[in-house]
């Protein structure tokens, strides 16, 4: 009798049957839960990874530049009587240090992240260097750190850091000139009159950076070894875009703000030449006045860049470094020329450049999540 009282009913078994169940379905939840929000993360970071490509340099070169510029319109001039040049004097010495910074805080980040991509995801950064633009923004964050290197408030040039720091930045810009001049000359289907496009003039600039950084530690005979390597490509390169061969039917409307690239190498080239030889010479006045003409003659076609400006990317950014690097030619040619006329373009171009770098930095801060959503196209 005992042992029939002891026995469960039937809705006692149905009752710890059914929470035993509730309980492991509850835990099983939780479980997908977890594993769902880990595979998340990790395709959110696996997401990051295979959408920063090498044409988000663009941001650290114009901050690089800007860094510069604010550095050299800070130190322009002890002549008492050029007031708009002792104007940018006031300029606050800890807001060039913040966006020294900020650019090397931003390069690094994206350093970071890039050699993350070549460990995880190869093939990717294969297929950049093989890519007719992706190539020529290889180049991209070692112009960033030689521009950086020569505003860098606390490395002086002619020390034994700056010589290594400057032989670590510039290999790689030889190795890549190696690849693609040679393929320029030598490969068929890569003949420079192929691949040539606007962001082609990368290259140059990241010679001609080099160039501007050894004169500054007075290697006289290696800047000189740099420019003339990045000029006798350059010439040669202009005139194939100038002539709009096959290259140029494959270059995107959405890029068209690599235009302004057109200006940004004989700017560079003036400034270089002007370390090299030591003062702002017939020479350097000629390519900064044909950077000037090249830059004017695209600021006056707005119409040009209409399909590009539809959507924010990261492409704006060609905007700001070679308005940038035009704006610092300028201010060499004001203190050559004590004219009113080289002042007033001086200011004219620093301001114009300061407006547009801040309103890019603007529009990146509020659309700073589109940066990183992944499109159809590779650049």
């Amino acid at each position: 009798m005992g042992d029939v009282e002891n026995k469960p009913t039937l809705e006692e078994v149905t009752i710890h049957v059914s929470i035993t169940n509730s309980t492991q379905l509850v835990n099983h939840a939780v479980a997908l839960s977890v594993d769902h929000e880990k595979t998340k993360t990790l395709q959110s970071h696996s997401s990051i990874l295979t959408t920063i490509h090498a044409g988000y340099f663009r941001i650290t070169i114009s901050l690089a530049a800007q860094a510069l510029l604010w550095k050299i319109l800070r130190l322009s001039t002890d002549d008492s009587k050029a007031d708009i040049q002792r104007m940018f004097r006031t300029l606050p010495s800890m807001a060039f240090l913040l966006l020294w910074c900020l650019a090397i805080l931003t390069l690094v980040s994206l350093s970071f992240l890039y050699v993350l991509k070549c460990f995880f995801h190869f093939d990717m950064v294969r297929a950049e260097l093989l890519h007719h633009i992706g190539a020529n923004y290889l180049y991209a964050p070692w112009i960033s750190w030689l521009l950086l290197l020569q505003s860098a408030p606390v490395i002086v040039p002619k020390t034994i850091l700056y010589q290594v720091l400057w032989w670590v930045f510039t290999v790689p810009i030889l190795v890549l000139d190696l690849k693609i001049y040679g393929q320029w000359f030598t490969t068929e289907k890569r003949f420079l009159s192929m691949v040539a496009n606007p962001t082609s003039q990368i290259s140059v600039i990241g010679n001609l950076a080099g160039a501007l950084a050894a004169a500054e530690m007075g290697w006289k005979e290696s800047a000189i070894f740099m420019f003339s390597l990045g000029m006798a490509h350059y010439f040669v390169l202009f005139v194939t875009l100038y002539q709009r061969l096959a290259g140029g039917s494959r270059f995107p409307a959405m890029m068209r703000p690599a235009f302004f690239l057109f200006s940004a190498a004989p700017s560079l080239a003036s400034l270089a030449w002007t370390s090299i030889s030591g003062a702002f010479d017939t020479v350097s006045k000629m390519l900064f006045f044909l950077s000037l003409f090249l830059f004017t003659s695209l600021a006056c076609r707005p119409a040009l860049f209409k399909k590009s400006m539809r959507r924010f990317t990261v492409v704006w950014w060609a905007y700001s470094f070679p308005l940038t690097l035009v704006a610092l030619a300028s201010s060499e040619y004001a203190k050559k020329e004590k004219g009113g006329i080289a002042s007033v373009l001086m200011l004219v171009l620093s301001i114009l450049s300061i407006l547009v770098f801040l309103g890019l930095m603007t529009l990146t801060a509020i659309n700073n999540n589109n940066l990183l959503r992944k499109t159809s196209d590779f650049y």
